[in-house]
């Protein structure tokens, strides 16, 4: 037997443990209105649902891998398991929004814990060049096919068991999951592996905390608020002593030396936008079908195909690019096509146009999956080989920080835009407030009963309206960050640099 079938089975775990946290992600994004709903959340308390989970996951995948490195990646591995089932029957049995999102962020540090060895279980089991390259393949291929099945996955689980059983689902997934691990993976570690920066880690995540914080506040309390600033300024203040202590730190998480660099800048630029402006629809999308467009959390799994199938596709499409045109250009294309597929889908939303939205949809997820592998590729050709490790954990934190602020951002932005446009209804804020969180039936409760019906078409109205402004934004976010690409990147020549097999292990789509 060949070392690549010996070491197959141990792919096919360590993958199926990365398929999970993509899994979880998407199929909540599909119950969230019914989460809404059942536990009478507000909308501030609904996006911690997905912001608690996404922060601690962005915070810790860095000192994961660390911790994995020095004390053995097999049982890192089966304690983000443990951690991670533990946490999901935590979610499903909330009881209400708080003990939820309190539970979705240990879920998050499972979910860190989880991934993070799993990559270096890979990128450890295969020592050979082609059949190193051939694993990363069925990887990214598993990953994919998880992205376009967990929203029709979601939808069939909230129409037939229950928001509660998106997250029980996972229990005897991980009871599966850590028994073939404890058969199939054969623990390893790194001696010499990179010390913990443990005020470097507490700094980032405090700052990603005070930001998002600041941002949820914001729309449910006001802009101007002093709360709403307070945590704007604490996020911003840990910030700063966030680059003051990786400038002093020996051996920092983050080498700020890096960012001298302009063409690193631009390559790390279109990541955060990918993941602000695109990829974080994953997570939105579903809300503007079932809220905005009364689709059933069945119907909206199902629409998430024109989204889901395109950024499966098109990284193909990205790599027969590549022989014809720049890195940095494909970058700058992406960017563009997703400015344009944003803006077509802000337009179906405004128009009430199902099939426009589509096709918004379908061309969003053509720019996502441009730029899906050729982010990770950029950074990683804007660094010398002996920095592709640091340079791989810079992206993979540029990706998921970006989804948590564009997450953030884009969900404030929708809240403020469709406030102003329930203004007038008779139900006045309390009215408001419902119909953003996505429970209708609360918000018509407020209204007498012989203008329910116009009244619940105001509303969806308000809230497609409401997405479609954030949504612009999203576009323009997106073009702005092509020209900056441009400016940054077309300067000098790709070089082509090796990466290292320890940095493949970063690779997250």
């Amino acid at each position: 037997m060949s070392a690549r079938l010996r070491a197959l089975p141990t792919l096919m775990v360590a993958s199926t443990g990365c398929a999970m946290t993509v899994l979880d992600t998407n199929i909540v994004a599909i119950v969230l209105p019914d989460i809404a709903r059942d536990l009478n959340a507000s909308f501030a308390q609904v996006e911690w649902v997905i912001s608690a989970y996404v922060l601690c996951f962005a915070s810790l995948l860095l000192p994961a891998g660390a911790i994995a490195d020095r004390y053995g990646r097999k049982r890192v591995f089966l304690a983000g398991i443990a951690g991670f089932a533990v946490a999901s029957l935590m979610c499903g049995m909330a009881s209400s929004p708080s003990l939820l999102f309190v539970s979705r962020a240990l879920q998050g540090v499972g979910a860190a814990f989880l991934l993070a060895p799993a990559l270096a279980i890979i990128g450890h089991a295969f020592h050979d060049e082609r059949e190193r390259d051939s694993a990363w393949a069925m990887w990214g291929g598993m990953m994919g096919l998880t992205m376009v099945l967990s929203p029709l996955l979601g939808g069939v689980i909230a129409a037939l068991a229950g928001w509660r059983w998106a997250f029980f689902v996972n229990l005897p997934i991980c009871l599966a999951l850590a028994a073939a691990a404890v058969r199939c993976i054969t623990d390893s570690r790194n001696e010499a592996a990179r010390k913990l920066d443990p005020a470097g880690i507490v700094l980032f995540a405090a700052s990603m905390l005070g930001i998002t914080s600041a941002l949820i506040h914001g729309q449910e309390q006001g802009w101007t608020a002093a709360g709403t600033l307070a945590r704007f300024a604490g996020g911003l203040a840990a910030l700063a002593l966030f680059v003051f202590a990786e400038t002093r730190h020996r051996e920092p998480m983050l080498d700020l030396t890096l960012f001298k660099q302009r063409r690193f800048v631009g390559a790390i630029v279109a990541m955060f936008a990918y993941a602000g402006c695109a990829q974080v629809m994953a997570s939105l999308l579903p809300l503007l079908l079932q809220n905005g467009f009364a689709l059933t959390a069945l119907q909206a799994g199902g629409a998430m195909l024109a989204f889901a199938l395109a950024m499966l596709v098109f990284p193909q499409v990205g790599r027969r690019l590549g022989a014809w045109i720049a890195g940095y250009q494909i970058l700058a294309l992406g960017l563009g096509v997703v400015a344009i597929g944003n803006l077509l889908a802000a337009t179906g939303a405004y128009g009430a146009s199902l099939p426009l939205l589509f096709s918004g949809m379908f061309v969003l997820g053509a720019g996502g999956g441009l730029l899906n592998g050729e982010t990770q590729k950029a950074i990683m050709g804007t660094v010398p080989p002996n920095r592709a490790g640091m340079a791989s954990g810079i992206s993979t934190t540029s990706r998921f920080s970006g989804i948590l602020l564009g997450f953030a951002i884009l969900s404030g932005i929708l809240a403020t835009s469709a406030r102003g446009h329930l203004s007038s209804t008779n139900g006045g804020r309390p009215f408001a407030d419902a119909v953003i969180a996505g429970d209708l039936p609360r918000a018509l409760a407020m209204i007498p009963s012989a203008s329910r019906d116009s009244t619940a078409q105001l509303a969806q109205q308000a809230y497609a309206a409401g997405f479609a402004t954030a949504l612009g934004m999203a576009a323009v976010c997106s073009a702005g960050a092509a020209l900056i690409v441009l400016g940054l990147m077309r300067q000098g020549t790709n070089a082509s640099l090796s990466i290292p097999p320890d940095a493949s292990r970063e690779l997250i789509r």
